[in-house]
């Protein structure tokens, strides 16, 4: 059972797996019980009324997708969740039935996805002052700090972390990590720099969780002024809805919030075409997002920031900082509010 001990997840022994596989296949369909000779039983205390009915209604899904990840523990092989979808896909019938799939039976059996080797096509991209390899192959940022690499997939493959960064900087956007890498900001600045590329995924959100835990170094994050900025800010810091039973592996606590701000519009004299009227949408998403528990009890300066920004009905892109100049982000903007604790 995967447990959290003092921030170190323990992953479960894949053969444990199987043996619950094997009994969860067996209580969908009687045919299974058959095959199953391990005897093993799977009780039902601490599952939820939701998820056993789930369990029972979409039944033929679930233990289609169950045999899936069996035979690729049983193999030690791996997958995407898209493999999975084209193994059956007039049965699945859309790729979410697939991963709302998996969600259940990572809840079922108390694990995480990669625990069930499904594994997602990192979208991440990290560049700076590291070096690590990854199954055989070896990853050197210190040599050209400012070319861009694909964060790994498997996280647990990744071996030999050395780096002489000072902080680990997380860009919402691609063409923003773009423009630094442009300025050579790595360069000047001894850091590591990752994009998530909007909503991050699994991989890059874990290699994050092993950057932490591995170099015990400060983390900025810099996001649009706008609410869906604030909520992949928020996704790092606490986790996302949709994997809420795995958050504990997957959040960044320590996580600052380095900006956009919308009192930096003032402060940096932002022209008026730069700031963008927040929409119907926007304004829906900002008042959802002050509503969540966690914002006034465990950040209420990122909730003051966001009333500010519902309250003004404006809205900028990080991009707008280049009103000032176009290296302006990198070599002003970024420096001096690290070096001046200009964080939340």
């Amino acid at each position: 059972m995967a447990q959290e001990m003092e921030g170190k997840l323990t992953i479960p022994h894949r053969f444990d797996l199987l043996k619950k596989i094997r009994a969860v296949a067996a209580m969908i369909c009687p045919r299974e019980r058959k095959s199953s000779c391990c005897g093993e039983k799977v009780t039902l205390v601490g599952w939820s009324w939701r998820t056993l009915t789930r369990l029972f209604v979409f039944s033929d899904v679930l233990l289609r997708v169950l045999l899936i990840v069996q035979q690729l523990l049983q193999e030690n092989k791996h997958g995407s969740k898209r493999d999975i979808y084209y193994m059956h896909p007039s049965v699945f019938k859309e790729q979410s039935v697939v991963d709302r799939a998996i969600n259940d039976i990572c809840i079922l059996l108390q694990c995480s996805r990669h625990n069930l080797n499904v594994v997602s096509v990192g979208n991440g991209l990290v560049m700076g002052w590291l070096r690590f390899t990854e199954a055989e192959r070896k990853f050197d940022c210190v040599n050209c700090p400012n070319t861009a690499h694909h964060i790994p997939v498997r996280v647990e493959d990744v071996e030999d972390m050395i780096s002489v960064a000072e902080y680990i900087l997380i860009v919402e956007k691609e063409s923003v990590f773009q423009r630094l890498a442009n300025d050579q900001f790595c360069r000047h600045n001894h850091c590591i720099v990752i994009t998530g590329r909007g909503y991050p995924d699994v991989p890059t959100r874990r290699f994050l969780r092993l950057l932490m835990e591995t170099l015990h170094l400060p983390v900025y994050c810099l996001v649009d002024c706008d609410p869906y900025g604030i909520d992949i800010l928020t996704t790092f810091r606490f986790g996302s809805m949709q994997m809420a039973y795995d958050s504990k592996s997957l959040r960044l606590p320590e996580i600052r919030w380095l900006g956009a701000f919308p009192s930096d519009c003032k402060k940096y004299q932002l022209p008026l075409q730069c700031l963008l009227p927040m929409t119907a949408e926007d304004k829906q998403k900002a008042r959802g997002m002050l509503d969540r528990c966690y914002m006034e009890r465990e950040v209420p300066n990122w909730r003051s920031e966001l009333q500010l920004m519902l309250d003004r009905g404006v809205k900028f892109e990080i991009e707008a900082l280049s009103a000032c100049s176009l290296s302006f982000l990198s070599e002003n903007y970024l420096p001096s509010k690290i070096q001046e604790g200009a964080y939340i």
